[in-house]
């Protein structure tokens, strides 16, 4: 049995051990989400206590997926920040534990994170992830429209080149 939960600033902050366990095991599965391997586990905990202190200000909401009581995925969904454009929000770190994969996770931490930015009263949500991987067919497959890709935009974990897909979504 999975659960989708919304953490709030004090449940963020105890959940930056379980947290950084899935960041570091999808940045070593090879993941482009913002960091190198070796990710040392210091770096990936400073990572998730901003963003607690982000949940705690109100500035995103924080969602983890839980299985037999253990964190295996996540998504932050983040409200834009330029007076104009209070309509929309950002899909960030959505992240899922190797072993947890090809279960629907995925798919039920998107359906989350949009009915979050519904309840927030949001119209649009934007996106961005590695082209042509496990998470591109993803989002196409939940109704994300891709808008534009940039080639050698980010590094792969290993420090390849990777080329980034823009994706939107109007709620």
């Amino acid at each position: 049995m999975v659960d989708i939960i919304r953490l709030d600033g004090p449940a963020a902050r105890d959940a930056v051990p379980a947290l950084t366990d899935v960041l570091i095991d999808c940045v070593e599965g090879g993941a482009s989400v913002s960091f190198m391997w070796p990710l040392a586990r210091e770096k990936a905990e400073a990572f998730w206590h901003g963003v607690a202190d982000g949940v705690a200000r109100g500035d995103r909401v924080l969602l983890v997926a839980r299985a037999d009581g253990e964190i295996v995925g996540t998504v932050q969904m983040v409200f834009a920040g330029p007076e104009n454009q209070p309509h929309r929000g950002d899909i960030a770190k959505m992240l899922v534990k190797r072993t947890a994969r090809r279960t629907g996770l995925g798919a039920a931490l998107m359906d989350a994170a949009e009915r979050a930015a519904r309840e927030a009263g949001l119209t649009l949500l934007i996106l961005d992830t590695t082209s042509g991987l496990a998470a591109d067919r993803l989002y196409r497959r939940l109704g994300w429209v891709p808008f534009g890709e940039v080639p050698g935009h980010a590094l792969m974990p290993d420090g390849a080149s990777s080329d980034t897909t823009f994706f939107y979504k109007a709620l």
